[in-house]
């Protein structure tokens, strides 16, 4: 079981989970041809997907969907909110659409994907859990706030993909307008680095070995600033620590 980034930022986010001929797409926030151009590296194409896992209808978590649906026919899971905000913006989605209530278990190809709701400004966000029966990768990003149901829906993971979007001073000081700042730094906004760390420390507490920092700002973040925070959230833990590519693919990681 492996875990790829494709992307993880403000302006893409999308990550490969892979055990042997399932492959799952966690949100699909860069265009089908970024997409395929990943796959390829890997030796995929998106005639492979086994599904799309959609956390929410943010863009930058669904601009390629239209095209894979279109093209690939691409099976898509979301929840109730979030999948009639998708059907509104890809036509013919609702023929390849499953959804779900939030703590339900999908079964798809070879992996268990347990769901979990999270607080973000959208209609009705996720998190998400994927397991092959001895090994299990999660990913959550887009937290406004750490809520019980996330502790719980990483607890067991053995790599976690965890939001470490912005640093606060850099936000507050930074060119944002203020209603912006507001929203990133609200309960259904983004999390900080300081508190990225934390749920990461929470995660390795709870079995992770691998802990991946995601959704990075390219404005208010470096990931300097990001691993600085995590270092010293996970020190004296046994953990490998990484910091996602913003805008390319990163390595594939064992899980």
């Amino acid at each position: 079981m492996t875990v790829t980034t494709l992307a993880s930022g403000s302006s893409g986010n999308c990550t490969l989970v892979s055990e042997g001929d399932t492959h799952i797409l966690v949100d699909a926030g860069i265009s089908c041809r970024r997409i395929n151009t990943a796959l390829k590296a890997l030796a995929l194409t998106a005639g492979d997907l086994s599904g799309i896992c959609v956390t929410h209808e943010h863009s930058d978590h669904i601009a390629g969907l239209a095209t894979l649906t279109k093209n690939y026919r691409v099976p898509v899971y979301a929840t109730p909110g979030t999948g009639r905000q998708l059907c509104g913006r890809v036509a013919f989605l609702e023929d390849l659409l499953t959804t779900f209530t939030p703590g339900q278990s999908l079964e798809i190809g070879g992996l268990t994907v347990e769901t979990f709701p999270t607080l973000h400004d959208t209609a009705q966000p996720c998190g998400y859990a994927l397991s092959n029966g001895s090994r299990k990768a999660a990913v959550v990003t887009d937290l406004g706030l750490v809520t019980e149901e996330i502790r719980q829906g990483i607890r067991g993971a053995n790599l976690l993909v965890v939001e470490a979007n912005h640093d606060i001073e850099c936000l507050r000081s930074g060119p944002y307008p203020y209603y912006l700042k507001e929203r990133i730094l609200g309960d259904r906004g983004h999390l900080s680095n300081e508190a990225g760390a934390s749920l990461a420390r929470d995660g390795a507490d709870a079995g992770a070995h691998t802990i991946v920092l995601a959704h990075l700002s390219s404005e208010n973040n470096t990931p300097a600033l990001a691993r600085n925070a995590a270092e010293a959230a996970l020190a004296g833990r046994d953990v490998t620590l990484i910091v996602a590519p913003r805008s390319e693919m990163g390595v594939p990681l064992p899980c």
